[in-house]
């Protein structure tokens, strides 16, 4: 899973408060298929998906010999080859061009950030350090990057929300200047849940968001100020994220169109910013929080600092399959996983192979158990299923973005994403965890699937850390397909909670992108084939319907699904 920049943050632990669980829940409960009452009675499990085929599966994936997955390395030749060999034999059939790769052409950018950047003012210049005043990095494709006197300006939080009524930009001219702007949204600082989603971080919270409208808006960089409330990680993170390597899309104009300077300041670097600007960081911090809040210049003051980088491109690839309709063939569900991880790096207790095996490859072991049961099935769905793993998903969800941008297939023909991403292997769950719930109307076949197995939904339990921007499915949501992120988490049927919480803290610790994420033979895989089955579920459903899952009023991405819409 990406969690750049916010890593173990984002496994946060939290106790659940039940009698508000089930009035959220209840919000939103209903019938699958636009309001229709389901057109089926329930069937037994798809007896393939079992925990002996996911653990085939996974002890495959994340073996030595994948070498770890990374991107450019025989990892990628080995994992993307086997998972094309099982596509397949289980009889599924390569992608419109007639292959079960797509090309994803990525640029690997190794940047180095001056050791200073100065700010300079007539009345006061000032001198911070790379790493720990600053961080810096660019998207553009150049060996060197200067940004030279750029003025500053403060942008609050660099959103441009019309369904809010809210820019931090109007009136204010950034072409060619640095925006100082805030992590997360307006919503995140008070108890207010109508102002934006309250402390439920909106996609307007991104990073990545932030940078992409500073760029809509001419800036020459932008710089977030790190504070670790509303981030929910320390800098520590912000640091190991920035320093290391990144890969992009390759673009034909090499990333020209993006900010030359992207980075983020320390709170204490940001105050005394504000202060030779003759500001004061609180106060402004609280203007940004309300209404009619308007962006300004910090004085006179000016950045200058540069970057050179090293550039390597090459060409990762996706893995895809399709197992045709019967009936309704242009339209199709995406089941989505993505193959990459960390490949061969520092030995830690003497192992250096990353192997990934709860992060991804849960993920593709669920993938392939799902395209199984449908290829094995007495009855063929009516619309095509689409078997997708993408690469870069470590490295900014880039293999998904560029499947969004690159569709094999129509968008507005697309009914649905179901997105798998590190799954627990740690038995059987009682509860169904919705990451981003309340987006869309497919929180609706998951609890009907979820009821199938005497399971609960759970909403997103620390949904201030925006866990639903940051697997594969957003890129699904970003361009306007519904998309449904969901696994047990939770609470474990025999054992409880407190197991759980026990459970996912030792993997944070102790596992998470380091070489110990490796299969274990004690492992009780139980709660995959649990997850990987409710899919099955999901999918059988939409793949039997005629109607399209909508976004609820109120999500971000409804806009995009509309317009996509229109022109069906």
């Amino acid at each position: 899973m990406n969690r750049q920049p916010t890593l173990p943050a984002l496994l946060l632990l939290c106790t659940t408060t039940f009698s508000a669980l089930g009035q959220t829940v209840a919000k939103h409960e209903g019938n699958p298929g636009a309001g229709k009452p389901p057109r089926y009675t329930a069937a037994p499990p798809a007896a393939t998906i079992t925990a002996a085929t996911i653990s085939k599966y996974l002890q495959a994936v994340s073996s030595d010999e994948m070498q770890g997955r990374k991107p450019f390395t025989v990892g990628e030749e080995r994992s993307t080859q086997y998972l094309a060999d099982q596509f397949k034999q289980l009889g599924l059939k390569p992608g419109p061009d007639g292959s079960y790769f797509q090309a994803v052409p990525m640029v690997e950018i190794t940047g180095t950030p001056a050791a200073t950047m100065q700010i300079k003012g007539k009345s006061q210049n000032l001198s911070f350090n790379y790493k720990t005043d600053f961080v810096a990095f660019t998207q553009r494709e150049q060996e060197q990057v200067p940004v030279t006197n750029s003025p500053l300006v403060f942008a609050g939080y660099g959103v441009v929300a019309p369904e809010y009524k809210w820019d931090d930009y109007a009136g204010l001219d950034v072409k060619g200047k640095t925006v100082v702007i805030l992590v997360n949204d307006p919503g995140n600082a008070g108890n207010d849940t109508t102002f934006f989603k309250g402390k439920a971080m909106t996609y307007y919270g991104r990073w990545t968001y932030k940078y992409e409208e500073a760029a809509r808006h001419g800036a020459a960089g932008v710089l977030i100020v790190h504070d670790t409330k509303p981030a929910a990680y320390p800098w520590s993170v912000v640091l190991s994220g920035a320093t290391s390597p990144k890969l992009r899309a390759q673009t034909p104009n090499k990333a020209a169109d993006k900010c030359a300077l992207e980075g983020w300041l320390t709170l204490d670097a940001a105050k005394k910013l504000f202060q030779a600007a003759g500001q004061n960081y609180d106060q402004l911090y609280a203007a940004a929080n309300k209404p009619g809040f308007r962006p300004r210049p910090l004085g006179d003051l000016t950045l200058t600092t540069s970057i050179a980088n090293k550039l390597r491109r090459q060409t990762s690839r996706n893995v895809l399959a399709v197992l045709p309709g019967t009936t309704r063939a242009t339209e199709y569900i995406v089941y989505s996983a993505h193959w990459d991880h960390f490949g061969v790096g520092k030995a830690i207790a003497g192992d250096s192979i990353y192997n990934g095996a709860v992060d991804d490859g849960t993920g593709l072991a669920a993938l392939l158990s799902i395209a199984e049961a449908f290829q094995k099935a007495p009855q063929k769905p009516a619309r095509s299923i689409v078997f997708l793993a993408v690469t870069g998903e470590e490295q900014g969800l880039l293999g998904s973005a560029y499947y969004a941008q690159h569709p094999p297939y129509p968008l507005n023909k697309t009914v649905a994403d179901l997105n798998m991403d590190m799954l627990w292997p740690y038995g059987e769950m009682k509860d169904l965890t919705v990451i981003g719930y309340g987006q869309s109307e497919l929180e609706d076949y998951a609890h009907a699937a979820a009821k199938e197995q005497d399971r609960y939904v759970l909403p997103d339990q620390t949904p201030e850390t925006g866990m639903f921007y940051r697997s594969d499915h957003f890129n699904f949501a970003h361009v306007g397909v519904p998309s449904l992120y969901a696994s047990g988490g939770f609470e474990s049927r025999t054992r409880g909670k407190e197991y759980i919480a026990q459970q996912r803290q030792n993997y944070t610790t102790n596992m998470y992108h380091k070489p110990a994420d490796q299969f274990d033979p004690s492992w009780d895989l139980s709660g995959i084939a649990q997850d990987a089955q409710l899919y099955f579920r999901v999918g059988q459903r939409l793949a039997a319907e005629i109607t399209f899952p909508k976004w609820r009023a109120g999500s971000e991405f409804k806009g995009a699904r509309d317009k996509s819409m229109g022109g069906k």
